[in-house]
């Protein structure tokens, strides 16, 4: 069985897509909300192996959204159905820890194809999304390309190569102990290192230092 959840601001969309859910061999939906706070809160303790999350065009807010979904829940995998096919919006919302990516225009069995295929462990792009990440690759390997890639900011100059390099490690998963090990450097200097980081970027939390890694490719999903 695959349990799925749903988030969409629209009741009557939300509805039809619980309702075909419903319907599906080997999948049941268990949280179904149109409220951001409140799927935080139905998500806590709960087994949802895929959530199909619904964007119309993609902001930042969103983008952050996606980052701490996947922070706070890990095994839960991400799919997003969306009207906007813009190149830098879909890379940014890969990037920022999206399993799959669907068009509005997409029919509802390449859902269900969606959902069997990240529950098993693979991405999966819509048509139209997958020519346009096919198409990126195939600029960054033109040598006449810019290849410049597209950030949220760019105070990432701010910090020393020590500071990124610590802030890798930490995106990574390791400890600060283990990072310090890793550099032949004290706990402490770890510590101080990224106290440092947050104040030169004026972040208050650790999600905030990951959002950040990840938004300006110092770290990848």
């Amino acid at each position: 069985m695959i349990y799925t959840g749903i988030f969409i601001k629209h009741k009557l969309l939300l509805q039809c897509l619980e309702n075909f859910l419903s319907s599906t061999d080997d999948i049941k939906n268990v949280i179904a909300v149109t409220d951001k706070d409140t799927l935080f809160e139905k998500m806590q303790g709960r087994i949802v192996n895929v959530l199909i999350v619904n964007f119309l065009e993609i902001t930042h807010n969103d983008l952050d959204m996606i980052i701490s979904l996947r922070m706070k829940f890990p095994k839960t995998s991400i799919l997003i159905v969306a009207q906007s096919q813009k190149e830098d919006i879909v890379t940014k919302t890969i990037k920022a820890g999206a399993k799959g990516f669907l068009t509005v225009d997409s029919e509802s069995s390449e859902l269900v194809q969606a959902i069997y295929t990240i529950r098993g462990g693979h991405d999966y792009y819509s048509e139209s999304i997958t020519h346009i990440l096919l198409q990126k690759y195939i600029n960054n390997m033109n040598p006449n390309s810019s290849n410049e890639t597209e950030e949220y900011d760019d105070t990432s100059s701010a910090l020393s190569s020590r500071q990124i390099e610590i802030l890798r490690l930490w995106g990574d998963g390791l400890t600060n102990q283990e990072i310090a090990d890793a550099l032949f450097i004290s706990v402490r200097t770890v510590e101080t290192h990224k106290n440092h980081i947050m104040q030169k970027l004026n972040l208050k939390s650790s999600v905030d230092l990951m959002k950040f890694a990840i938004r300006n490719n110092i770290i990848t999903v």
